[in-house]
């Protein structure tokens, strides 16, 4: 991939995608700093504890990097959560600000404090993880679904905002992934085989993806193979947008 020596930053690092990108990077010898609101356990990273919807730690995040680095190349904003199923017209309003608040104020504060530091040194490469419902409806998930068409929004209009700077910004866009969030929380699959065989019938390929597949479409992304490419949604789903 080219990114010996680099330095990223993996926000949401502590399981799923976020760990799978992290470990990646590691493979791939670059500097990482893995942050989560807890510790992550992961060799090779610099961990960090971070709430990314408090913007004076975001803040310090990347000036950690710049610190002891000198310098910021990718940036993967996947902080996120699920949210609570319920109806628009029945949604608790409390959970609703929650969701906003780490799913689109969280990649928010990242990315003001990722570009400016990348601008500043004139490249480097963000990738923010939305979801296949960011390109499509969920019904009863109004604000995980509107986050992450919000994210996609956000990352394209950053995207123009810096092109002429040498910096890139897209986003993924998974499909059902084998995650924590996947199995044990938002669709309850793992204890519940009924829900697992309703979502493999719904993927073309018949399976779910690994976190490892996402986290290498990632790294693709923020390498300079895919130095033509920005303000891109990029789905990886099994096929699943293509029904």
């Amino acid at each position: 991939m080219g990114l010996e020596g680099k330095v990223a930053i993996v926000t949401g690092a502590a399981s799923g995608i976020g760990r799978a990108v992290a470990q990646a990077f590691v493979r791939e010898r670059a500097h990482v700093i893995a942050a989560d609101i807890e510790i992550c356990d992961i060799d090779g990273v610099a961990p960090a504890r971070c709430d990314v919807t408090k913007p004076a730690q975001v803040e310090a995040l990347v000036a950690r990097a710049i610190d002891e680095f000198g310098r910021l190349d990718c940036a993967v904003n996947n902080a996120g959560i699920e949210g609570a199923r319920a109806p628009v017209a029945e949604y608790d309003d409390a959970e609703w600000a929650r969701v906003v608040n780490v799913n689109l104020s969280g990649v928010f504060f990242c990315m003001k404090h990722e570009l400016r530091a990348m601008t500043r040194q004139g490249n480097g490469a963000i990738v923010n993880v939305s979801s296949i419902f960011g390109m499509r409806g969920a019904a009863e998930a109004p604000a995980y679904t509107a986050t992450k068409h919000a994210v996609i929004g956000l990352t394209r209009a950053a995207a123009l905002e810096v092109a002429t700077h040498g910096v890139r910004v897209n986003a993924v866009c998974p499909g059902y992934v084998s995650t924590p969030m996947v199995m044990d929380r938002a669709l309850n699959a793992r204890r519940d085989p009924a829900a697992m065989a309703r979502i493999v019938a719904r993927e073309p390929m018949q399976r779910l993806g690994s976190p490892r597949e996402i986290a290498e479409a990632i790294l693709w992304l923020c390498s300079d193979a895919a130095s033509f490419v920005t303000g891109e949604a990029l789905a990886v789903d099994g096929g699943f947008l293509a029904r």
